[in-house]
């Protein structure tokens, strides 16, 4: 009677910390929109804009000196 009393507290001991440990180990990944491509360049207009410069003609490449 003894031993399987104390097989049946070892059993339930066992079955909690199987759930604890997997609860606890649970984690969740949350993913963001990347941001927009770093390699693509914005037009000049839109640069000029972010930069709050007046012209645009030191953004666009067919208007920049040959060195």
């Amino acid at each position: 009677m003894q031993t399987s009393k104390i097989t049946r507290i070892a059993v339930i001991v066992l079955v909690l910390l199987f759930l604890v440990l997997s609860v606890i180990s649970c984690s969740t990944h949350t993913h963001t929109a990347a941001p927009a491509s770093t390699g693509k360049k914005i037009p000049p207009g839109q640069a000029k804009k972010a930069s709050g410069s007046k012209s645009a003609k030191a953004y666009a490449p067919g208007q920049q000196k040959k060195r």
